[in-house]
């Protein structure tokens, strides 16, 4: 089974606009309401895959309890820490081309909120062969939270694949993730490159890089992966849908190559889908065979473009 966690999960409101113009006024053609957060977009991906998943991380307040209800009309199995504070909101506006996100900032959490979290975390790990730790930390909960929740993983046997930014994916590392998967922007934010992640503890760093696909450094190899074509779309969960792929890959032992086509596939097909969490399944098919992975040289981290 694979465990996602998403500590900072949202109700994500996805308005589609014809046209996004700043400082006026917008008609929505339609509105999209689901469990949002990026673990939990990971898990709806896995879930629609036919992937046995399992969903949790902390959710509070009248928000949260609607979280609930759609994870449960949508069959998406789930365990959630109760919080006093109100889960957040977010929105997407997506006007067929790209999309603008507007994030709330989440929740505080409380010391004792994050005990009883571990608790029925250790608890969930019983059975899971690949954990996914997805999105930013709620406030209270300490900068290194992922690294203790990785360092449980481990104890348990479990493989991890960690997507987050800023101190928690610097700190992070140091749990010694299987995988990391951030963007060029939240490397370019840390002023680090891949390889310097692995040396901070990272097994595998898998880059996304937007329509130019994947770049992976693992051990001594290196991979590009670029899809045939750029996607038009909503690229809001393109990288949840990487992840999705990255940790059913380990879950298989699928050798990198084959790894990261089923990834920059995955992705590219997300981008064509509606809302984040979602892929589109016919244009996932006709890409799986078209993604061309080759060797890279370390130096396309300095210019991974």
């Amino acid at each position: 089974m694979i465990l996602t966690v998403t500590l900072n999960p949202a109700l994500d409101l996805t308005y589609a606009v014809d046209e996004l113009r700043p400082h006026t006024t917008h008609r929505v053609r339609t509105v999209h309401e689901r469990a949002g957060g990026k673990g939990l977009n990971v898990a709806s991906v896995l879930h629609a895959q036919g992937e046995p998943v399992l969903a949790t991380g902390l959710l509070g307040g009248a928000t949260g309890e609607r979280v609930r209800r759609l994870l449960t009309a949508a069959g998406l199995p789930h365990a959630f820490a109760p919080i006093a504070a109100e889960t957040r909101r977010t929105v997407t506006i997506a006007d067929g081309v790209d999309a603008t996100g507007l994030w709330e900032p989440g929740p505080d959490v409380t010391t004792a909120e994050w005990q009883q979290f571990q608790l029925l975390y250790r608890r969930l790990l019983t059975d899971a062969t690949v954990v996914a730790l997805s999105g930013s930390l709620p406030q209270g909960l300490p900068v290194d939270a992922y690294a203790v929740l990785i360092a449980a993983a481990r104890e348990h046997g479990a493989r991890t694949v960690l997507d987050t930014s800023g101190e928690p994916l610097r700190l992070g590392v140091a749990g010694r993730p299987d995988v990391v998967k951030p963007n060029r922007g939240e490397l370019a934010d840390l002023a680090m490159e891949a390889s310097a992640l692995r040396g901070l503890g990272a097994g595998c760093v898998v880059v996304s890089r937007g329509a130019d696909g994947l770049f992976a450094v693992h051990e001594r190899e290196s991979w590009r992966a670029v899809p045939p074509e750029p996607e038009t779309g909503n690229p809001t969960g393109a990288g949840d849908a990487c992840v999705a792929a990255l940790a059913r890959g380990l879950r298989d032992d699928t050798p990198w190559p084959a790894l990261l086509a089923d990834a920059v596939a995955l992705s590219a097909a997300a981008v064509a889908a509606p809302v984040a969490g979602a892929v589109d399944e016919d244009r996932y098919r006709a890409l799986r065979g078209r993604i061309a992975v080759t060797p890279a040289d370390l130096s396309e981290e300095h210019h991974p473009c």
